[in-house]
């Protein structure tokens, strides 16, 4: 059974941070392409940031410079660090593995940010 669980999500300030943390089990995130998306309501899930195992990492242009993506492997965690936020990066925040051999796709349940003005 694979499961992702997201963890760090609240109620922020502008210009606050906070740091998402997505735990894996049942499969190795370091084999993977992990990735956040997120979802405003009313609003599809678009991508914040995602990384090859490799290390290619690419960023939204809307979170550029504000948010970090970063890997723990030794806990098979990924995790969002988030600084600067604004009231626009309010939505639910979904972590993501995908698997390119086996076409594998897996997704967390979500964790809410909220960023207040």
């Amino acid at each position: 059974q694979v499961q992702l669980v997201e963890s760090g999500g609240g109620l922020v300030q502008s210009g606050g941070s906070l740091r998402l943390s997505c735990a894996a089990s049942g499969i190795v995130f370091s084999i993977y392409t992990v990735g956040w998306y997120r979802q405003a309501p009313g609003k599809q899930r678009e991508l914040v940031v995602k990384q090859t195992s490799a290390g290619r990492t690419d960023y939204a242009d809307s979170v550029k410079g504000r948010f970090t993506i970063s890997r723990d492997n030794a806990k098979n965690t990924v995790y969002l660090q988030m600084n600067s936020l604004k009231p626009e990066d309010t939505a639910v925040y979904y972590c993501n593995a995908y698997g390119s051999r086996a076409a594998t796709n897996y997704w967390g349940q979500g964790t809410q940010v909220t960023v207040s003005s």
